[in-house]
């Protein structure tokens, strides 16, 4: 079994290596100059946009509001406390400023990704949406090139299994009972009941519990950070100094932190940024295939706000609370560098805002994730297995809240990773298309394309 454990830690580190970051952060960048840096300079607009789209009555199954929450809500997880920690404790403070370039070209790969969905989406035996990049593969690329698609769906639908259930199920169960000391077949049981509620009623349901629990969530935790960055407000321009230069200059070891190059910073900022917001990944625009629109720039841009919110926003939060309490330096490493970070600037109550996040982005994750795993198997089997389907994921859940999960760990890893590249295959090849339709697209509040 260790064996087996080590080769597949070789295989992990081989898929999240430097050729797959570099595959990822490339595509991003030539769709951003190939866009001619579209994203960034209708981010405003997209804001603006996401708000008049609230209640679309055009066609879908969602509002764009709900596929924003619903991508937001498998998004936004245990990366962003975790994650970012652990970027910080093996690329020291310089991997948040990598962390910030993956989200900048990244917007620009997140929005291809659900402009190709909208483009190329479908409609099921049962008259629901279905997209992504199966759909895309297939429709955009032809006959030759599904075989890429069913690869990807493939890959999809098994790691979904393991980084969107069992091992989310278990980050609950474990934070849960470090605190607050309930067993973990109690939470497992609360989180099986509650996520099969909404599961079973599919994306409707999901989408509505999405648009109201993902910004409660996300504000309650920017809330939180922003307290202790304001009590730490002085510190700010040497914290943002700290970030840039050591991301281009190595960082000495100090206190419990063993120090780090250039090129740590700059590979876990990499990972972990990526890990943290999925753009490149695939995932994302299965969600937005089912918003109301006849629009596929006006979802794109509303998608790439995924990216800006997840890894600009609130990473950059626990990132900055972080650096600001000085305890990176510490030796602490994960979700207990989190909290640690939280307990120091808001002494006595700051552990339990880490707690809340996580339990409830984890939770949130299980229901955006059964929704991208479905579609993934729904596209490989036909709609007949929805139902065995959700029943079976709603199942799973109980075994990752109790079981040891090295393993599933590792093969969702390596799963996760490997979406990627039938997906950055289909965006090289149908950027055309994109730069296309975004050439061809007229904002509502001016004559010229922005």
């Amino acid at each position: 079994m260790e064996c087996l454990n080590g080769l597949l830690n070789q295989v992990s580190n081989w898929v999240w290596g430097p050729i797959m970051l570099t595959f990822l952060l490339g595509t991003g960048f030539y769709l951003t100059v190939g866009l001619k840096a579209f994203t960034w300079r209708n981010t405003v607009y997209a804001f603006i946009s996401l708000w008049r789209g609230r209640a679309s009555e055009q066609a879908g199954d969602i509002t764009p509001f709900q596929a924003l929450m619903t991508a937001l809500a498998a998004t936004i997880g245990t990366g962003n406390i975790a994650g970012v920690a652990t970027a910080i404790y093996l690329g020291g403070p310089g991997a948040v400023f990598w962390m910030w370039m993956t989200a900048l070209f990244g917007m620009a790969t997140k929005y291809a990704e659900a402009v190709l969905a909208l483009e190329y989406r479908e409609r099921d035996e049962l008259g629901k949406y279905v997209g992504g990049p199966m759909y895309y593969i297939k429709n955009g690329l032809g006959l030759r090139w599904r075989w890429l698609a069913v690869v990807f769906a493939g890959f999809g639908a098994f790691a979904s299994f393991g980084i969107g259930n069992m091992v989310q199920a278990n980050s609950v169960a474990d934070a849960v009972a470090t605190v607050f000391q309930l067993p973990a077949w109690i939470t497992a049981a609360i989180i099986t009941i509650a996520a099969g509620s909404v599961i079973l009623g599919g994306i409707t349901r999901i989408a509505e519990v999405a648009e109201k629990l993902v910004p409660l969530m996300a504000l309650a935790y920017v809330g939180g950070a922003l307290w202790v960055i304001t009590l730490n407000a002085e510190k700010i321009p040497e914290a943002i100094f700290l970030i840039v230069t050591s991301a281009f200059t190595p960082i000495a070891a100090t206190g419990g932190f063993v120090g780090a190059g250039v090129w740590a910073a700059l590979r876990f900022g990499v990972a972990r940024g990526i890990f943290s917001n999925e753009a490149g990944l695939g995932s994302a625009p299965i969600a937005h295939a089912a918003a109301r629109t006849q629009s596929p720039v006006q979802q794109g841009m509303i998608a790439m706000l995924g990216t800006f919110i997840d890894t600009l926003v609130v990473c950059t939060m626990t990132a900055l609370v972080i650096v600001l309490t000085g305890v990176w330096r510490s030796g602490e490493n994960g979700a207990a560098l989190s909290t640690l970070a939280f307990n120091t600037g808001l002494p006595g109550w700051g552990g339990y805002i880490v707690v809340f996040g996580l339990v409830v982005f984890a939770f949130t994750t299980i229901l955006g994730w059964s929704y991208y795993g479905e579609r993934c198997a729904e596209y490989l089997f036909g709609v007949k297995v929805i139902l065995p389907f959700r029943i079976v994921w709603i199942c799973a859940i109980p075994f990752g809240a109790l079981g040891k999960l090295s393993m599933i760990w590792l093969l969702a890893d390596i799963m996760n990773g490997l979406m990627a590249v039938p997906n950055l295959i289909a965006l090289g090849l149908l950027s055309p298309i994109v730069f296309r339709l975004t050439r061809e697209y007229r904002r509502p509040d001016k004559a010229p394309d922005t």
